[in-house]
């Protein structure tokens, strides 16, 4: 097969119940894989939503039979503690019959903050990453009372007494060295913030030959390019901030006043706005040169999922598979 087309569930712009429709319309359109996002916050307060991605996992698994399912990503070291993710994801996994991948990622203080743990710098983030990473391995080993004692988390006396029989594949996000050579160590999988052939060679020396790698691409389809390009300025400035920024702000607020004066066609500079499939395609195919497997889009705007999902039965799909096969 070649590079496989995903749906995104993005939690910040849709409430739990129109979530899990999107998600059994996309399955029904034929889409390859679906992924969620998981925050506490929107980005933006225009976006309106962000209600609990692993609710929204639970009834998408029972509201789908074949849709491959993943949290893209989940940061396992503040909001949430690695020992009760792990059960989670053992829990959906088992809901999922099979279908699920536990996406991780080291966060953004947008969702973080708000234990009141404090935002420590990248470096530290990572570190936590890595024992979070080591634990949840540990319990899906399945082998006993797991105990821990790291630099920053504590295990005493863990066990997932209900774990599937297909192991959940673990993907982390990546966006540098550090976090490639951790995932290409660790996972099972790479969620690369970037469609960087760099990512892929870093991934693979550390151990990550042959493994899946994910990609993600906001688009906003609209056969109107100015009702596109105006829903892309309200919902998605924020993405012109760039990563380095968008993981320490703390709050819709603080996204807001950073992304004020980013201009409409600043966006539309790097989201593609309108209904021209050859342009996603080309888009794509940016993303399979740079060796990623499995690319998911986002479609920009809540009320706008019903359109894209048709037209992407009747014409991206299509397209897709002549492109990049089935």
């Amino acid at each position: 097969m070649g590079m496989q087309l995903g749906y995104t569930m993005m939690t910040e712009q849709a409430g739990p119940k129109d979530l899990v429709s999107h998600v059994v319309g996309a399955e029904e359109a034929g889409f390859h894989f679906s992924v969620c996002s998981d925050h506490y916050f929107p980005w933006l307060a225009e976006m309106g939503h962000s209600p609990h991605a692993w609710t929204v996992l639970g009834a998408a698994a029972q509201a789908t039979s074949r849709i491959p399912l993943m949290t893209y990503v989940t940061c396992p070291t503040f909001r949430y503690h690695p020992a009760v993710v792990a059960q989670k994801a053992a829990t959906l996994q088992l809901l999922a019959d099979g279908r699920f991948t536990l996406g991780l990622g080291s966060g953004e203080n947008l969702n973080e903050h708000i234990v009141g743990a404090g935002w420590p710098p990248a470096d530290v983030r990572q570190e936590m990453l890595v024992e979070a990473i080591h634990i949840i391995r540990e319990l899906f080993d399945g082998n006993g009372y797991t105990n821990f004692r790291g630099a920053h988390f504590q295990v005493e006396s863990a066990k997932l007494w209900d774990l599937p029989e297909q192991r959940v594949p673990i993907a982390v996000a990546a966006s540098g060295k550090q976090s490639c050579t951790i995932a290409g160590e660790l996972a099972d999988a790479l969620v690369a913030g970037e469609p960087d052939p760099q990512h892929g060679e870093w991934f693979d020396a550390a151990g990550g030959a042959g493994k899946p790698r994910y990609g993600q691409l906001p688009i906003a389809f609209d056969p109107d390019r100015a009702a596109a390009r105006r829903r892309a300025r309200e919902l998605f400035r924020w993405g012109s901030l760039g990563w380095k920024v968008n993981t320490e702000l703390p709050g819709p607020a603080a996204f807001d006043a950073a992304s004020a004066f980013v201009r409409e066609d600043d966006v539309a500079e790097g989201i593609l706005c309108g209904d021209d499939v050859d342009a996603v395609i080309e888009s794509a195919q940016t993303y399979a040169d740079a060796g990623i497997t499995h690319m998911s889009i986002v479609q920009i705007g809540g009320d706008q999922q019903r359109p894209f999902l048709d037209w992407a039965r009747t014409t991206l799909l299509p397209a897709w598979r002549e492109a990049f096969g089935d």
